[in-house]
């Protein structure tokens, strides 16, 4: 989909809803904020003020996306209610710098405090994964919606936990079904290769590396023994959310460094010709293409390909 497409109303309407719903869990609709005698707005400039000092009103506007007539007037408001003080900064006659006065400070307290209160009952009802799963999800919607100060932490890459392998066939299937059209069959071969590599495992021969963010598992491999001498890679894949990050790229270097600690020579893997972003990273990694055929698979005729690495 494209960024200039247009957005159908299921989709609007879908979020407009979840906002409707959050602000009423967090008491937004009240006509003082944690009943008390400050807006939303005004409640956010004294948060602003508490947490960061050397503010101008022009960097306090720009933050928030005030207006600067509405913001002059709420702080004229403050000043006389005895909450805010301004003086020159220093070295620049020009630039007003903002500070809450002891008044101020003791006005903040109790919204600040009020609202710890109301957002520790909100998360006492999760468990602590609905709760951690919760934090994940809120940083990936400012992700997207472009929150600069929510840059994506880089994955970890760690054993299988359980759960993971299941998730592994459910997000293959649905992936390779919307990127390229895979049937139930891909999902079904990916899921009869997971059973066997737990089944079979034998960690001085095999290996697998789930890569996890805050948000959950974002992409996998998985090395299975051929022979004595050669490996397979097998089912690496990266979320849509998680690509341009070079993890596709790390995930196949920590499968080419286990199959080197475990004394293979070579280390094979199986792939169609479709998969262009894959066969980009495994040249890059030295693999070369040996070998490919015309084949029907998955519901669609593909050319299937082997590559190996000589380690």
């Amino acid at each position: 989909m494209g960024r200039d497409e247009a957005v159908d109303p299921a989709t609007v309407g879908a979020v407009r809803e979840f906002g409707r719903f959050y602000t009423r869990q967090i008491g937004l609709l009240e006509e003082g904020l944690h009943r008390s005698a400050f807006s939303l707005t005004e409640a956010r400039v004294l948060y602003e003020l508490a947490q960061r000092d050397r503010l101008t009103a022009s960097v306090l506007g720009q933050d928030l996306g005030l207006d600067a007539g509405y913001l002059s007037r709420l702080l004229k408001r403050f000043e006389a209610q005895g909450l805010v003080t301004r003086r020159t900064a220093a070295g620049d006659g020009r630039r007003q710098v903002l500070a809450l006065t002891p008044a101020g400070q003791a006005a903040f307290a109790p919204l600040d405090a009020a609202s710890r209160r109301e957002v520790e009952a909100l998360l006492a009802r999760l468990a602590p994964a609905d709760r951690a799963a919760l934090v994940g999800a809120m940083a990936r919607v400012r992700r997207l919606l472009g929150d600069p100060a929510q840059e994506r932490a880089p994955a970890i890459l760690r054993d299988p936990a359980p759960g993971d392998l299941g998730w592994i066939a459910h997000r293959q299937g649905l992936l390779y079904a919307a990127e390229y059209g895979f049937d139930l069959s891909f999902e079904a071969l990916v899921a009869e290769i997971l059973a066997g590599f737990v089944r079979d495992f034998d960690p001085a021969r095999a290996g697998a590396w789930i890569a996890a963010q805050e948000d959950g598992v974002s992409g996998s491999v998985f090395l299975a023994p051929q022979s004595d001498t050669v490996a397979k890679l097998r089912l690496l894949y990266v979320e849509p959310a998680a690509r341009g990050q070079g993890l596709g790229r790390r995930l196949t270097e920590a499968c080419i460094a286990g199959a080197r600690e475990r004394g293979y020579r070579q280390l094979t893997l199986w792939t169609n010709d479709v998969l262009t972003a894959a066969r980009r990273i495994y040249a890059q990694a030295g693999f070369r293409l040996v070998e490919s055929a015309p084949h029907r698979s998955f519901g669609r005729d593909l050319v299937g390909e082997t590559w190996v690495l000589d380690l």
